[in-house]
């Protein structure tokens, strides 16, 4: 019995673990354009707190960003990882998989810009 509820508390764990890391990322919208044509620019802060990570995801279109503190490592699917500092600059093409980990002790924020379908939400989760 004692197994058991050990095992069923692993397990949960492992999923608030699991949920934790996909809603750690946090974005304040700052404008929004509907351009070009079916599309949406939205510019945003997102922020990641230290040690965490938004979570692997995609957007209905392309991604470019500045990061204005922290550090963080960028895993985009079919590129080498980077680790990015406050002051660089990067660029995530439509649709592909990737993630942002917070690096060091320090929250992770960046200055986001999504040009995406209008019709599809800003981002989805990625297995």
């Amino acid at each position: 019995m004692l197994k058991k509820s050990l095992l069923v508390l692993a397990f949960t764990s492992l999923a608030v673990a699991a949920v934790a890391q996909q809603t750690g990322i946090k974005r304040t919208p700052l404008q929004k354009a509907e351009f070009p044509d079916g599309y949406n620019t939205i510019t945003a802060i997102a922020e990641v707190p230290a040690g965490g990570a938004a979570g692997r995801h995609t957007h209905p279109g392309i991604e470019t960003g500045y990061v204005l503190e922290g550090e963080l490592n960028l895993l985009v699917e079919g590129q080498p990882d980077k680790t990015l500092k406050a002051g660089d600059s990067y660029q995530i093409p439509a649709g592909v998989v990737h993630d942002a980990k917070a690096h060091g002790d320090k929250v992770m924020k960046v200055l986001g810009i999504y040009v995406v379908d209008k019709a599809k939400p800003l981002a989805s989760p990625a297995p």
